[in-house]
């Protein structure tokens, strides 16, 4: 394209970008990265609706390449860099969550483990992870992350950073995520055919789960759920580990169908009218305020209530709760989440939603926004934006937990890289 050669940057090492995937839009964002503090600036975002994908599937290639394009080329504008890698979301049915563990004897060569303790090495910790990872898959399967959770020496558990510590044996126990290999690959075709190279793929509950939530949250216990159009994302931490994820198969998508069919209306009405009219809590809206409603075809002017409205939203929104609330609880977490539920995603921008869960399901809960980056934050502060703001601070966070479903790296390069994962991991 013609405006291409204006732009006067060209994508460096410090340049991030992460491309949000979703049934309903696709994001992008562009950040540079100060590597002597690592903070985050912003230079440009972009966005355009989603036609080409539905729960997280592609269903029309051409329209993804063609949407994806147009939210690059609109941050790239804006930030005056040309994209040329990217970090990709990816959700959907098949994206599995699986927690597992592995441990071995720690010796050095010629010795034998009970001869005296042995100094843990990296090494060790990517056998353990290695043996973790070895669990018999369907051949459409690969691990996209690989996220410890704890590592136990001997009898001591609870330990976070093994590596210097001495044992006679290290178990590690960890959270697999796993996506079907043909999606995965399909979404990287996309991309590539628009002469981005990837990164990596993130699970999109995970992308968003960086930039919504703290270190405490992590701790202590949270549930990030992000409500897409089509497809709803869940990750549990507790002590500072991913404890569950999974993806529940209905999003806010479900409440624009039902005012659609209600008030007959078109859903691109139907979306608008969610957005600016409808309360999750039926209670909380007007009964004597009234709107007038699209009027079609020469049809007859109509108006509703805020609240007769709402309370066909609070009913649906109910059952998304119970669904969520149903998934979070085969995270077999034998505590409450003491900073409970955090509402991110478009779906998250439904007024009054934070106080429906809480009375539903008596939990705290939290809209949760992007947070930790400066620059042009006016422009991508809403949860419309946290998965695509996540995936450009995702390399400071989670370095080391892709699979080689898009890279291959040699040992002595993941042990490396392992080190720095440690440090900004724990």
């Amino acid at each position: 394209m013609e405006f291409m050669k204006k732009l006067n940057r060209t994508q460096d090492k410090n340049i991030q970008v992460g491309i949000d995937i979703g049934s309903s839009k696709f994001c992008c964002a562009i950040a540079e990265i100060d590597p002597s503090n690592q903070n985050v600036k912003l230079l440009g975002v972009g966005s355009c609706p989603s036609s080409g994908i539905k729960k997280g599937s592609i269903i029309h290639r051409d329209k993804v390449i063609e949407e994806m394009e147009k939210a690059v080329t609109d941050a790239e504008i804006m930030a005056d860099i040309k994209v040329n890698r990217s970090w990709l979301t990816i959700s959907g049915e098949h994206v599995r969550g699986i927690n597992t563990q592995g441990a071995i004897a720690i010796q050095k060569p010629g010795q034998s483990p009970s001869e005296t303790d042995q100094e843990i090495r990296i090494e060790d910790v990517y056998k353990v992870l290695e043996l973790a990872k070895a669990i018999s898959f369907p051949v459409d399967r690969n691990i996209l992350h690989t996220l410890p959770q704890e590592y136990i020496i001997d009898t001591m558990d609870g330990i976070k950073d093994p590596v210097g510590m001495s044992g006679r044996r290290l178990e590690g126990r960890v959270h697999l995520v796993t996506v079907a290999t043909s999606s995965a690959s399909n979404f990287i075709n996309c991309a590539e055919e628009l002469g981005i190279s990837i990164d990596g793929l993130v699970f999109q509950g995970l992308a968003s789960s960086i930039s919504t939530i703290d270190k405490d949250e992590k701790e202590l216990g949270v549930a990030v759920v992000d409500i897409g159009s089509g497809t709803t994302d869940i990750v549990v931490y507790l002590d500072g580990g991913v404890r569950h994820t999974g993806v529940i198969p209905i999003g806010s998508d479900s409440i624009t169908n039902d005012i659609a069919v209600m008030l007959q209306v078109g859903k691109k009405e139907a979306e608008e009218i969610k957005l600016k009219y409808a309360s999750a809590k039926a209670s909380m809206a007007s009964s004597e305020l009234e709107f007038e409603l699209p009027v079609k075809n020469g049809g007859i002017s109509r108006k509703i209530s805020e609240h007769e409205l709402s309370r066909y939203v609070e009913a649906r929104m109910t059952e998304i709760l119970n669904l969520i609330s149903r998934e979070i609880s085969r995270a077999d977490i034998h505590q409450k989440l003491t900073y409970g539920l955090v509402f991110t995603g478009g779906g998250a921008q439904l007024s009054n939603l934070a106080g429906l869960a809480e009375e539903t399901l008596n939990i705290r809960a939290r809209i949760g926004a992007p947070k930790g980056i400066s620059g042009v934050v006016d422009v991508a502060s809403t949860p419309h934006y946290s998965a695509a703001i996540g995936l450009i601070q995702w390399p400071l966070h989670y370095q080391d937990t892709q699979a080689d479903i898009y890279t291959s790296l040699t040992p002595g390069k993941v042990f490396k890289k392992f080190t720095a994962w440690f440090k900004e991991f724990f």
